[in-house]
């Protein structure tokens, strides 16, 4: 049976994807159209455009299997936007295959806030992610094939770091052996897979500000060392030009409209709990040009999509948001009081108490940490009391947050006015200057220190065997002035995922270190996260299914 939200998908009528374009200001010469509801937008025609929208950032406490609907959040506000009269557009990040196939479902958000056409994204799309996917494995295939030639770059086998990926779970391909068949078949080594979304490719793609910025943080990506211990690039694999030429169509962003027709570029999709978490920098340059406001979200809970968006993309790009939503349900704070997953659409006073600590140390991030405004979006459900409602508004009011009931699952558009309000009486207010977790000038160890320490609540980092003197080779390899993204769980503060709440005063393990130099920051995994996810017991891909006409059903 087809889902709520794709029975509403498949219910709306979109628009033809010209006016969704001429209606944002885009002219017909500088879009290619993707049948009749997706396009392809020209991004560079637009560079001699001034940036001019302010910046509101959509992010949420840490996730629970109740969801928070940071996404569906960020469409309904688009819309309540330009309802109310104001140019807004949203940018957001692409799905990947394998949360749709696997535990989350869909990414194109809910209900009556949705962005169309639903199924095309979640899906295949404009084939961006398997354009990164094919650039990735065209860099992996002339690694290993330069070392079949004759190895003229002088590559340890022994210390290859690239590794292959598909936009998939697939856990039986995290550690594999390849390279059997006798001297036809290359040297046999130990392998292994990322999910594409993972992949510095991917991060470099949603970094990159145009083509040529793309190419050359392509060529600076490290794939190995040689026998001297010095780094092999994909440059000196003379590899950059043939990956750009696969990624130049991708490059260009996609436009897409939501079920109101508002104007939404959805391109790049990089996770947050591995990597950056952040739609792609053309994307967002795109939208500060042509609009008056951009809803952009960040992956995942403030500790890792929020912290990640402000220490490398607004770094990166010399950006900060003007307002953050801080999205919030009360199903999701009770479970992180403790609550059951089964009992969540009961009223229960103390878990929700005990689970505002989550919702209150977000908040003094952002607004302590990083020193911006912030406004609480309580993501309303059918079973929530008017006792929890008000206990949250007053938690709000006491963190100095204003809060707004959002209704925009049921009634679109329409159902977040109240939230729309708040964030243009934000946005019409004074700029705050931005504040970093870190100076970019500590040493890699403090900035880990930093964010462990000033925004997960930790009380020490501890470092696994070597991972300190990698850090300080990568230092005098030239990373000391570069950011750190931690890969960590996205359930909690901690890199336990059962840890819920706000825990403080506990210790973070980072056991593993990369240097993504063509992204331009440094990774750290913190705990058991790792860069390709399994599928659940029960896949999200037992329900998705084609009917009798062609349609594609059960996707949610």
């Amino acid at each position: 049976m087809p889902s709520v939200d794709m029975d509403i998908a498949k219910r709306a009528r979109l628009r033809p994807i010209a006016q969704v374009a001429s209606g944002a200001g885009i002219p017909p010469e500088s879009w290619t159209p993707y049948g009749a509801h997706k396009a392809k937008v020209d991004a560079p025609m637009f560079d001699g455009l001034p940036r001019k929208a302010r910046l509101a950032l959509v992010t949420a406490i840490n996730p629970t299997p109740a969801g928070e609907g940071k996404t569906t959040v960020s469409i309904g506000l688009t819309d309540a936007l330009r309802r109310s009269g104001v140019n807004a557009m949203a940018a957001l990040r692409e799905p990947s295959l394998g949360p749709v196939f696997g535990v989350k479902g869909g990414a194109t958000g809910g209900g009556w806030a949705q962005v169309g056409p639903m199924a095309d994204i979640n899906l295949h799309f404009t084939g961006d992610l398997h354009a990164v996917t094919a650039a990735n494995n065209l860099l992996a295939a002339m690694l290993d094939n330069s070392i079949s030639q004759g190895n003229p770059l002088n590559i340890d086998p022994r210390q290859i770091s690239w590794r292959r990926c598909m936009d998939m779970n697939d856990r039986q391909l995290r550690r594999v052996v390849d390279g059997l068949g006798g001297r036809q078949g290359g040297f046999a080594r130990e392998d292994g897979f990322d999910i594409t979304a993972a992949s510095e490719v991917m991060a470099v793609f949603c970094l990159a500000r145009n083509l040529s910025d793309l190419r050359s943080r392509l060529a600076r990506i490290e794939v190995a060392r040689s026998f001297d211990g010095k780094p092999v690039t994909a440059g000196e694999l003379k590899a950059a030009g043939a990956m750009t030429a696969l990624l130049r169509d991708a490059f260009s962003p996609n436009l897409v409209q939501t079920l109101e027709g508002s104007p939404v570029l959805i391109h790049g999709g990089p996770f947050a709990n591995i990597a950056h978490g952040c739609n792609s920098a053309a994307a967002t340059e795109l939208g500060l040009r042509l609009s008056d406001v951009l809803v952009t979200e960040a992956g995942f809970g403030a500790d890792l999509g929020a912290e990640k968006f402000i220490d490398i993309k607004c770094r990166t790009l010399g950006i900060q948001p003007d307002c953050v939503v801080l999205v919030a349900t009360a199903r999701a704070l009770k479970y992180h009081g403790g609550a059951a997953k089964d009992a969540l659409e009961t009223e229960d006073l103390p878990a929700l108490e005990k689970g505002l600590d989550n919702l209150r140390r977000h908040a003094r991030n952002i607004t302590s940490v990083w020193k911006l405004p912030v406004v609480v979006a309580v993501n309303r459900f059918p079973s929530d009391t008017q006792a929890e409602l008000r206990a949250i508004e007053s938690a709000c009011a006491e963190a100095g947050a204003m809060a707004a009931r959002t209704e925009v699952w049921a009634r679109g558009g329409a159902g977040g006015e109240e939230l729309a309000a708040h964030v243009m009486s934000v946005l019409n207010g004074s700029r705050r200057p931005l504040e970093f977790t870190y100076d970019i000038s500590e040493t890699l160890v403090n900035k880990v220190e930093a964010i462990a320490k000033r925004v997960y609540g930790a009380s020490e980092v501890r470092f696994a065997a070597g991972v300190k003197t990698a850090l300080r080779r990568m230092e005098r390899e030239g990373a000391r002035e570069l950011p750190v993204c931690i890969a960590k769980t996205q359930y909690s503060f901690t890199d336990d995922p059962s840890k819920l709440g706000a825990p403080e005063g506990f210790i973070l393990t980072i056991r593993e270190v990369r240097y993504s130099r063509g992204a331009g920051f440094v990774v750290a995994f913190a705990g058991e996260i790792i860069a390709m996810p399994g599928l659940p017991r029960i896949p999200a891909a037992e329900t998705i299914d084609v009917d009798e006409s062609g349609e594609i059903v059960g996707i949610f």
